[in-house]
């Protein structure tokens, strides 16, 4: 897994209850796989339980950060997204966050979301950001008892498919703990004393799953063909292999070969191919009109749906 290296990003609140998210220095990251969500201990605002991991080593637990999240939303509310072999993907997200006597403007006060598969506590895999999410304050209320401030954040998961992905991460369940932690002056890496630390999460939270991105070919031959000739179709499904970061076929799949006739918007299936073990495809046809060939697949639980791109053949 890679390791959180940018700056850091701390809220700067004025007195109109107007924020500007501003960068400050670099903030010491958490070791690898340790995400600052991570440091609790015990019950969490959203029920769940987080193991104490080295980073707290020294006996001391953070405290419970007085701190609750809602309106979670990743990605838009998607179901799924499709990742490739090497762009980064980022998938957004939004969140609201109330905080009471808590110094939001600290420069050391970190709020995000991660997206975990399997348990919080022990995960298959996890994704999070290269940054921590943005906030602007919302409301404020001041008492001789308590002061609450509420908060609207955003961010964005950052998706590095050579780094961060396995084919066994495709089409499996994936939540999202919104965190937030307090350090209050402590060394990040390395806290002198970890009850000074204050920390809170919401665990078990809507997510997309992540699908291994297709790609679809279709070759219609001879071109061109005459009428009431015999069409010879072939082409190829591939999809992205997590783990050799190459596109392989994808084999056994059934396969629609459709047909559009020029001046028309609308395809039609003429049959269901199988892919080879390859991933490849052939299939003829009879012509009787010009128009536009193609394969489409209606994808899977672990693959999106794709259509290649039409191909035009003259009838004579």
């Amino acid at each position: 897994m890679r390791i959180r290296t940018t700056a850091a990003v701390a809220v700067a609140c004025g007195a109109a209850l107007a924020c500007a998210a501003v960068p400050v220095a670099t903030a010491a990251d958490t070791p690898a796989s340790v995400r600052p969500w991570q440091l609790t201990t015990g019950s969490s605002a959203g029920g769940g339980q987080t193991a104490l991991t080295a980073v707290t080593a020294k006996a001391k637990q953070p405290y419970a950060l007085a701190v609750t999240f809602s309106k979670v939303k990743v990605a838009g509310g998607r179901s799924a997204v499709s990742v490739g072999t090497d762009a980064i993907v980022h998938l957004s997200y939004s969140f609201a966050l109330t905080a009471t006597d808590v110094d939001v403007s600290a420069s050391d006060f970190y709020v995000g979301l991660d997206l975990y598969r399997g348990s919080v506590t022990k995960p298959a895999n996890d994704l999070y950001g290269d940054q921590p999410a943005t906030c602007s304050v919302t409301s404020s209320e001041s008492s001789s008892e308590k002061v609450v401030t509420g908060m609207t954040c955003t961010g964005k998961v950052d998706i590095y498919p050579r780094s961060d992905l396995h084919n066994a991460d495709a089409g499996a369940e994936w939540h999202g703990v919104a965190w937030a932690v307090a350090y209050n002056g402590q060394n990040q890496q390395d806290p002198a004393d970890a009850s000074k630390i204050g920390t809170a999460e919401l665990t078990g939270q809507s997510s997309p799953t992540v699908r291994r991105l297709s790609k679809l070919t279709t070759d219609a031959t001879p071109e061109p063909v005459g009428k009431g000739g015999t069409l010879t179709a072939t082409g190829a499904l591939t999809r992205a292999d997590w783990d050799t970061h190459k596109y392989a076929g994808y084999t056994g799949q059934k396969v629609r070969l459709q047909f559009r006739k020029k001046g028309t918007s609308t395809y039609t299936t003429l049959k269901t191919v199988t892919t080879d073990s390859h991933g490849k495809l052939r299939a003829t046809s009879k012509a009787s009109a010009d128009g536009y060939w193609r394969y489409s697949f209606a994808g899977t639980a672990t693959t999106p749906a794709v259509s290649a791109a039409g191909d035009f053949v003259d009838v004579k």
